[in-house]
Order: C-alpha cells, then sequence, then structure tokens
C-alpha cells in the first residue's frame, strides 16, 4: 500500500466525523440558520472530503481497473459539491430570511436595508 492508500482512507475518516458532528449539529442546533451551518459542514465535510479521498485510494491501489477515472471521477464531483453545497445553503437561509419564515430575534440584521430585492 502507498502512502496515498493511507491518506485516502484518513480523509475518508475524517469524512465520516465531519457527517457525525453535521448530523448531531442537525439534532442539537436551536435554530434554522444555525442548523443549516450543520447541515452545510456535513456536506462540504462529509461529501467533498471523502470524494477527495477516494480520489488519493484509487490512484494510491495498483490493483484497481480505471484507476485514474475514478480518481478523475471522485475528484471533479468533489469540487461541484464544494462549489455547489455554499451556494445552495446561501439561497436557502437568504429566501427564509427573506420571506419570514423562521422566527428569531437577530441582534444585528445586514439584511433589513437591502433594498430592490423583493
Amino acid at each position: 500500500m502507498s502512502l496515498l492508500f493511507y491518506i485516502g482512507a484518513l480523509l475518508i475518516v475524517i469524512g465520516a466525523l465531519c457527517d457525525f458532528f453535521g448530523a448531531l449539529g442537525l439534532l442539537r442546533f436551536p435554530n434554522f440558520y444555525v442548523r443549516l451551518h450543520a447541515a452545510t459542514v456535513g456536506i462540504i465535510g462529509g461529501a467533498a472530503v471523502p470524494l477527495f479521498g477516494v480520489a488519493l485510494l484509487a490512484l494510491g491501489a495498483d490493483f484497481l481497473p480505471h484507476r485514474y477515472a475514478i480518481a478523475g471521477a471522485s475528484f471533479v464531483t468533489g469540487i461541484v459539491v464544494l462549489i455547489v453545497s455554499p451556494a445552495g445553503s446561501h439561497a436557502l437561509a437568504y429566501a427564509a430570511h427573506k420571506a419570514g419564515l423562521v422566527d428569531w430575534e437577530p441582534e444585528v440584521d445586514h439584511l433589513a436595508g437591502v433594498e430592490g430585492d423583493g
């Protein structure tokens, strides 16, 4: 086994821990916005990091057929998850705030003065 194999396995374990803590945050955090943050941590840490780990595992496994295709697909998918997940979470939080669906008392509301966005 090569060093890439062990680093990939470590990234997969880190992803499992991020999934666990993200799920724990979804259960324990007090409101929608903080729970959305926990879900985003779970997605980025629990999906993107293990995908990079799978890419490294595939590159380090000499016995695996089509290992470059597996590594490339995993890496590209990880990059897409890294880009799309924060954007989706931001859109959800912004829409929930603008629609007033979530009851909460902010100390500072930077979006209260935004005009012209409906």
